[in-house]
């Protein structure tokens, strides 16, 4: 499994995510957000239905209805009815991720000291287990740039 850490250091957490999800889909994938608690689902599920004003980005979560159907699934649990094959955590979210997804993507904001702590941990641990771990920084522009390479988006 190969497992991106995000490092968001200029936009919020809101944006960010619904850029990334919009590169997953346009891929053809399709995604499971695990967020920390059910209200943090909920304040995304609010967030991304507005977060671009020219773009449309389908997704719901359990209350919603129709989750074995949704493009991007939102959870507080390892709940993953959609057949999604990209996992991406936020808000410090852990989850063991199942065999069915290829790709973790780990958000995490590079101005809380705990959060940055929490990802060097994860990183760690995933790299134990033998994941194929890469790091991107968030640039100036609220693209991605993987260190030591040239930028995705």
């Amino acid at each position: 499994m190969e497992v991106g850490f995000y490092h968001l250091r200029r936009s919020a957490l809101e944006p960010a995510l619904g850029r990334l999800l919009e590169k997953v889909l346009a891929s053809g994938q399709r995604a499971v957000v695990q967020a920390s608690s059910p209200d943090r689902v909920e304040a995304l599920n609010r967030a991304l239905w507005t977060f671009g004003g020219d773009s449309f980005l389908p997704h719901g979560s359990r209350d919603d209805g129709f989750a074995e159907d949704q493009p991007v699934f939102l959870t507080a649990s390892a709940d993953y009815p959609n057949g999604a094959s990209v996992l991406v955590l936020v808000d410090g979210a852990e989850a063991e991720p199942a065999a069915q997804f290829s790709r973790c993507l780990y958000l995490f904001d590079g101005n809380d000291e705990q959060a940055v702590a929490a990802a060097r941990e994860r990183w760690r641990e995933w790299r134990a287990r033998g994941a194929s771990v890469t790091y991107w920084q968030q640039t100036e522009r609220g693209g991605w740039q993987q260190a030591g390479a040239a930028a995705e988006g």
